[in-house]
């Protein structure tokens, strides 16, 4: 009876998903997978605001990296995955994007500049424990999914590169994150 009891719960265990990383209590699963591809996770990080942990982020890319530059000019399926560690109105959330996007979009901002509105606008008020997920696919652009928000989908690599670079870019939103989601921490 105990071998029996042993075998189950052996087996219980190699069923459950395998995590990663973990991070301010948030579990990062390994592997993602998205158009039948298997993304590895990169690295995780948390994004503080003067001293509040405003949520956690994951990076899933097709070929790992430590080099945010790399990751984000590979024409590849990539994803991050924000758990917010915080409640936060669509404006606060939008406002904060696009001040990260705009120091990294540099002299592209302004044709990209309808995308970032399309962006923002279905960016929607967030709740602690809620997730965003950005998704880029080659060809088809980067899509936005939420529990509480609409779903769209971003046409273009040049808004996907400047939106990744929010993240791993060389002006991130906050540095320490940056390193998590490389996998330099």
């Amino acid at each position: 009876m105990k071998a029996k009891l042993s075998a189950v719960a052996l087996s219980l265990l190699l069923a459950a998903p395998a995590f990663a990383k973990e991070v301010a209590g948030v579990k990062y699963p390994e592997t993602a997978t998205v158009e039948g591809k298997e993304l590895k996770l990169n690295g995780v990080g948390v994004r503080t605001k003067m001293v509040f942990k405003v949520y956690t982020a994951g990076l899933y890319v097709e070929n790992p990296s430590k080099d945010g530059a790399k990751l984000i000019s590979a024409d590849e399926i990539k994803r991050v995955r924000m758990y917010m560690l915080r409640d936060l109105d669509k404006k606060t959330i939008g406002e904060a994007m696009a001040e990260g996007f705009k120091k990294n979009a540099g002299a592209k901002l302004p044709e990209l500049q309808p995308k970032l509105d399309t962006f923002t606008a279905a960016l929607p008020d967030v709740k602690k424990g809620d997730e965003i997920t950005l998704t880029y696919v080659p060809g088809q652009g980067t899509q936005v999914q939420s529990k509480s928000g609409k779903q769209i989908t971003v046409e273009g690599k040049d808004f996907s590169d400047a939106l990744f670079s929010v993240f791993v870019g060389a002006k991130p939103v906050d540095g320490d994150l940056k390193d998590g989601m490389l996998g330099k921490d």
